[in-house]
């Protein structure tokens, strides 16, 4: 009996409609990179473990995909060393299985793009002219629970700039933002924080070495709500201390209110009067730029990812529930690790498969954007095929997609291969139109046939 065909939980197939939604998706975001002078570059799939390891925090190094050494892999490994004592069955042979993948693994799936990017950067950077703009769009892996909008394989679209300091790049970044929501027809709102105020925040409550575990924790409030938060920050901080980070996390009021409290809240914490300073002038930047979206200061947002020190952002769609769409901050030495210190970036990534649920859900993908072919061709024949060939040669040198049905069969046939593919016109050249060098075009929508001629063809297509 043959094997039933099956695919990873938390990977998926496209097929030919889904993918021309995406690559509207994919192509959309790039001109919109592109429009801001963003250049292109691509990463391996896979990058050596020493370069994803211990840039996410542990619960991010859980998630990496581990690729097996390639041959005798086992070799020359003493497992004794790596057995965990146990008090059970003397039989039983239990290992340890992170302190073993180390060796036995030494390559691993890229968890997102932007360590990567880091890498490259340094590996290159006698090659690159600073402040370098980039942007990537590459799939990444995680090796998470499958869940609505969660995916184990899924695409990024990153935009970066590195070597410069100035919140201009902050402001452009949120700039494209608004730019690619709007081009998308998504109504989104874009939340904003900044590291250097939650780390004032934790110097404040008295626990400054705690800043990753309590980030940690806030990144989960939107996932588990504050009391389980609670929870979890009490085995890492005192019972008073989050007393006094409670109010501030549900502080209310408009940007204004919440800095002016900030700044009496964290009058003593220098990282953190350093943190409300950008963020002011971020949002001055905000109101010149004028953008349709709504920007808000949001105390909750934490952003997990240790390499975060600056301006944090995260961007949700406002009429469907989803996780963030968006999201990204500034890292002023992620490129220190490799080597080059002091090369401060800003960067953020835009999820396509969850833009691509949230506009499924919505149902505002245009209808060109399931397109393949303008124009059909009906097949009559050798005869009409002949006269038909040198015709799409031209329509294809003027960038019209187009097609020619293979086999003469009955019209109504090549008809359905017309709408099943969301073809919008349909050429008949019989004898008559032979006869008169003309074509008979018909509009698949309404039924509406018009004859033209090869150029009136071309001209009335390229107008579409």
């Amino acid at each position: 009996m043959a094997q039933k065909p099956s695919i990873p939980k938390g990977t998926r197939d496209f097929a030919p409609q889904e993918m021309m939604r995406r690559n509207y998706i994919f192509e959309t975001i790039k001109r919109v990179f592109e429009h801001y002078a963003y250049k292109p570059i691509e990463t391996p799939a896979m990058e050596n473990l020493s370069t994803l390891l211990g840039k996410y925090g542990e619960e991010g190094d859980k998630l990496l995909f581990k690729i097996l050494n390639s041959g005798d892999f086992s070799n020359g490994i003493n497992f004794e060393d790596y057995k965990i004592p146990l008090e059970i069955s003397e039989d039983a042979e239990v290992y340890d299985a992170k302190k073993l993948s180390t060796i036995i693994c030494e390559k691993g799936l890229r968890y997102d793009l932007t360590v990567p990017f880091a890498r490259f950067v340094v590996q290159h950077q006698n090659e690159l002219t600073f402040p370098f703009k980039r942007y990537q769009i590459q799939p990444v892996w995680r090796a998470d629970r499958p869940q609505k909008g969660r995916y184990r394989e899924f695409f990024q679209c990153d935009v970066d700039v590195i070597g410069s300091t100035s919140l201009l790049n902050e402001a452009e970044l949120l700039n494209i933002i608004d730019e690619v929501y709007k081009k998308l027809n998504i109504r989104v709102v874009t939340k904003i924080n900044n590291r250097k105020i939650l780390a004032g925040i934790a110097e404040t409550i008295g626990f400054p070495d705690k800043i990753v575990d309590i980030t940690i924790a806030i990144d989960k409030l939107d996932k588990i709500g504050l009391e389980k938060v609670n929870e979890e920050l009490g085995t890492k901080i005192s019972a008073e201390a989050i007393a006094k980070l409670r109010p501030i996390l549900l502080m209310k009021g408009d940007f204004l209110e919440k800095i002016e409290t900030l700044k009496t809240t964290l009058a003593h914490s220098e990282i953190g009067l350093k943190g409300i300073s950008e963020m002011v002038e971020l949002f001055d930047y905000i109101s010149d730029l004028k953008l349709d979206m709504p920007c808000e200061l949001d105390l909750t947002l934490a952003r997990g990812l240790n390499y975060y020190t600056g301006a944090i952002f995260e961007v949700k769609t406002l009429d469907v529930a989803m996780g963030s769409i968006c999201g990204g901050g500034r890292y002023d030495d992620l490129t220190g690790i490799f080597g080059l210190k002091n090369m401060s970036g800003v960067g953020v990534s835009f999820g396509a498969d969850r833009i691509y649920d949230v506009m499924s859900e919505l149902n505002v993908f245009p209808e060109h954007s399931i397109v393949s072919s303008q124009i059909l061709f009906v097949n009559f024949g050798r005869a009409e095929t002949r006269f038909i060939l040198p015709l799409l040669k031209r329509l294809r040198e003027k960038h019209i997609a187009c097609e020619l049905y293979p086999d003469a069969v009955k019209m109504q046939k090549q008809f359905n291969y017309a709408n099943d593919n969301h073809i919008p016109y349909v050429a008949i050249i019989g004898e008559d139109e032979i006869k008169t060098n003309s074509i008979t075009v018909k509009t698949m929508q309404s039924g509406q046939q018009q004859n033209m001629s090869a150029e009136h063809l071309i001209d009335f297509l390229t107008q579409k």
